[in-house]
């Protein structure tokens, strides 16, 4: 069922929220500091492309802290907002609920994502 479900969210979607953080973390790569930023940018793009069956753990200390915030006002409202109107369209109808969560879980990473990690479901 998970490789049906991703399968599907590719079609949904999920391909567009994948291109979203690929592009930030390119921005993100065209100056020598942002590179890890860029970097955590294209980890979290595998979750954009396979979400069912991941799961987020949050954790992280005064580094991830501060690169969230500095996150937040550069690229994270961005991401956030495309994800979460993309799930909201998708919640409109009933087969479209479990994508449409699936894009809020996304959105809610969008806004930090430093000090996250992603564990496998199983």
């Amino acid at each position: 069922m998970t490789f049906l479900g991703n399968l599907i969210w590719l079609i949904c979607g999920g391909l567009l929220s994948a291109i979203g953080w690929w592009l930030a973390g390119l921005l993100w790569c065209i100056t020598i500091i942002g590179i890890p930023v860029g970097m955590q940018c294209f980890k979290l793009s595998t979750l954009s492309l396979c979400p069912f069956g991941k799961e987020i753990v949050n954790g992280g200390g005064a580094g991830s802290f501060l690169l969230n915030v500095l996150w937040f006002f550069l690229s994270g409202i961005e991401l956030a907002l495309g994800n979460f109107l993309i799930g909201c369209f998708l919640c409109v109808t009933i087969i479209g609920i479990p994508f449409g969560l699936q894009f809020f879980k996304i959105a809610r990473l969008s806004l930090c994502p430093f000090g996250a990690s992603i564990v496998n479901i199983r």
